[in-house]
């Protein structure tokens, strides 16, 4: 039985906007700063993030706010 791995789970814009609290614009805006991690495209309009990459930026940003 092969287990299924939570990490690599695929997430679309509303579940990025939900865990990380910011908003569309805020998201683009750091993708393009290279703040933040970039998007899959999956097809001509659709884009997902792997859930690991978020939880780890999530992560980041605790750890430089509480140096």
């Amino acid at each position: 039985m092969i287990m299924k791995n939570l990490q690599n789970k695929l997430l679309r814009l509303p579940e990025v906007k939900a865990t990380t609290g910011l908003s569309k614009s805020s998201i683009y805006a750091r993708i393009s700063d290279g703040t933040f991690p970039k998007q899959i495209p999956l097809g001509p309009r659709l884009v997902v993030w792997v859930e690991a990459d978020i939880q780890n930026w999530i992560s980041e940003q605790v750890s430089a706010a509480r140096g």
